[in-house]
């Protein structure tokens, strides 16, 4: 009987985020996770009417709007490396397209110049005096 293997790889479903996306993304899960923590340590200080409630009430309320504006800060990034970079379309993309054309015109253009200042060779119908 064959030994499984205790890893097996398998292919991603999904591609990897962007670097800056998914630093954007930890960011915000460490901020929202910290404001949670918080809102509850107000909650429960407030429940049990410690001097600390009314801090706390006033801090997580803060770090609310910090919290939305990392949520922000995500979309922001997606949307901005999205728009520098192309999109990830399957399998045919506009995007692709117009790239694929404008090299085409690219390479047209090139070849022009090229052709153009090329130093063109002499029919052999002249020739050379014979002396």
């Amino acid at each position: 009987m064959p030994r499984q293997q205790l890893w097996v790889e398998e292919p991603a479903l999904r591609r990897r985020m962007p670097d800056p996306v998914r630093a954007a993304a930890v960011r915000a899960v460490l901020i929202m996770s910290l404001t949670i923590i918080q809102a509850m340590v107000a909650f429960l200080s407030s429940v049990t009417g410690s001097w600390l409630a009314f801090p706390m009430v006033l801090s997580s309320v803060a770090s609310t709007v910090g919290a939305t504006w990392s949520v922000l800060d995500v979309w922001v990034t997606r949307q901005v490396w999205n728009q520098r970079n192309g999109v990830v379309s399957i399998p045919s993309s506009s995007a692709r397209r117009l790239r694929r054309e404008r090299r085409r015109a690219r390479r047209a253009a090139r070849t022009e110049v090229r052709d153009g200042t090329r130093i063109r060779r002499r029919s052999t119908d002249r020739g050379l005096s014979r002396a």
